[in-house]
């Protein structure tokens, strides 16, 4: 993250994305695969790290390597302004910032910030155990997860588990900048995940 400041000196807090350049890698339409989607790849690599049946989608593109995939649905824009700036998707188009603009509403998705196995009180919020009158080591358990019937732990319970690493997606988020030179938006506030997460970022126009 970072901050940019405006003309009144007022500070806007961001966070710096890296969004592209991206590659149409497969076009699909209703004839063929029983509906309309666009494949795009994005984050080059290197042969040895790309398998053959891989390297062969990438040359019928006419694209480089790629490290992540992923299809989008496509349908024809509602307006004229969703469609503006957006290159042909055809194959092996090129995808770079400059298709947003200073203003953009947008939703970000991607995986939240992983914390590994976790105790109920920093997963659930539980307020745990009475820290006096006889207490030794179960300042922070649980308690009962259960009765006498139905002799079982419920479905949906909540317990002690992994915690993050989940799909998140935020929405109203507005772009503030845009450098089209080296294809970094800034989006005001907080994107899900950490440094290095892979985003989806959609107009929600």
């Amino acid at each position: 993250m970072s901050q940019i400041f405006d003309e009144k000196g007022n500070i806007t807090p961001v966070t710096l994305v890296l969004a592209g350049p991206c590659f149409v890698t497969q076009i699909k339409n209703k004839e063929k695969d029983g509906y309309s989607a666009a494949q795009i790849g994005f984050e080059e690599k290197k042969d040895k790290h790309t398998k053959k049946p891989q390297q062969n989608h990438f040359k019928i593109a006419n694209v480089k390597n790629l490290r992540y995939l992923k299809e989008f649905r496509t349908e024809k824009p509602s307006s004229a302004k969703a469609s503006e700036g957006m290159p042909e998707l055809e194959m092996g188009a090129e995808i770079k910032a400059d298709i947003f603009v200073a203003g953009d509403a947008v939703k970000v998705s991607g995986l939240s910030k992983g914390k590994g196995f976790q105790g109920v009180v920093k997963r659930h919020g539980f307020a745990g155990g009475p820290a006096s009158h006889g207490q030794k080591h179960g300042l922070r358990a649980p308690g009962s997860i259960g009765a006498t019937f139905p002799e079982r732990v419920p479905k949906g319970k909540r317990m002690a588990g992994r915690m993050g690493y989940e799909r998140v997606t935020q929405e109203g988020l507005k772009i503030v900048k845009v450098d089209a030179a080296n294809n970094i938006i800034a989006i005001k506030g907080a994107v899900p995940g950490r440094r290095g997460t892979v985003l989806e970022i959609v107009s929600e126009e």
